[in-house]
């Protein structure tokens, strides 16, 4: 496995542990406030957070991308 492989693989299995982690914590966030009877306010700044989490994600995903583009030449 070449130098470029080896840093696509680590940045793929990076990324997945951003999606699954925000995810995770969207979920948990959105049932503890529900729980906790948090201001809808409070609940908005956690959906904000989760979607931040996400759109890197996506950047996250765009790199993995350009690296894959860059290996094939």
């Amino acid at each position: 496995m070449s130098d470029k492989d080896q840093q696509i693989a680590r940045k793929g299995r990076f990324t997945a542990m951003v999606i699954a982690g925000t995810g995770v914590f969207w979920i948990l966030a959105t049932l503890i406030g529900g729980h906790l009877e948090l201001t809808n306010r409070m609940r908005a700044l956690f959906d904000m957070l989760a979607l931040a989490g996400f759109i890197w994600a996506f950047v996250l995903i765009y790199q993995m991308w350009r690296l894959r583009q860059d290996n094939q030449r």
